[in-house]
């Protein structure tokens, strides 16, 4: 069973649609056991970081993420749950993230100039390690859909696709058991159901 973490960010109807397509069981719950009984875990997200992870912190998801990741458990963050994974954001002020993936969250316009920002629409993907396991029914230079304003930064070590908006800016992470899109894979068409079910298969 596959369960999406419902903090009160977002709507999460696409991405249980994607899922079900694919045949995977999936649930959205916002309950602390369902969340250690799962197999794997996605945090979706959309709105502000600083909102997001206060959210997450008040309704005590936040530690039993992080406890469950440690355990060897499978986890997901997609959009602004991706970017709730590492250390820090500077979304309006500094805000602290999960601690998950080294790193920090910065706005695209501090790289990219004369594009307008946010960042909308179908870009394609370049891997930039050996391909990830979530990546293994894709090819370089598929295309997905993003809409961001802000982007993972001195992640390097982390970073297993880019795209090109002005800049290279991440496009998706990994670190062990832990997994980040900064895309939508649940309005990717076939590519972004095809990275679900990568990670599904896990």
């Amino acid at each position: 069973m596959i369960a999406i973490v419902d903090y009160g960010v977002g709507n999460l109807f696409s991405l249980v649609s994607s899922l079900k397509s694919i045949g995977a069981d999936a649930v959205v719950t916002g309950k602390e056991q369902d969340l250690k009984n799962a197999d794997k875990i996605i945090l979706p997200g959309v709105g502000a970081f600083g909102d997001a992870i206060q959210k997450l912190k008040n309704t005590g998801l936040d530690k039993v993420i992080i406890d469950e990741v440690k355990g060897g458990k499978a986890l997901m963050g997609i959009c602004l749950g991706m970017q709730l994974l590492f250390d820090k954001s500077y979304e309006y002020g500094e805000h602290e993230g999960l601690g998950l993936i080294k790193g920090e969250i910065r706005f695209i316009g501090d790289d990219v100039k004369n594009l307008k920002i946010p960042h909308m629409g179908w870009n394609s993907l370049k891997f930039t390690q050996p391909k990830s396991p979530v990546f293994k029914y894709l090819n370089d230079g598929d295309f997905v859909y993003f809409v961001h304003s802000y982007y993972g930064a001195n992640c390097d070590e982390s970073v297993i696709a880019t795209t090109n908006y002005g800049a290279d800016l991440t496009a998706a992470v990994a670190k062990n058991n832990i997994y980040g899109c900064q895309f939508h894979p649940e309005k990717s068409g076939e590519v972004g159901l095809n990275i679900l079910r990568a990670f599904c298969e896990l």
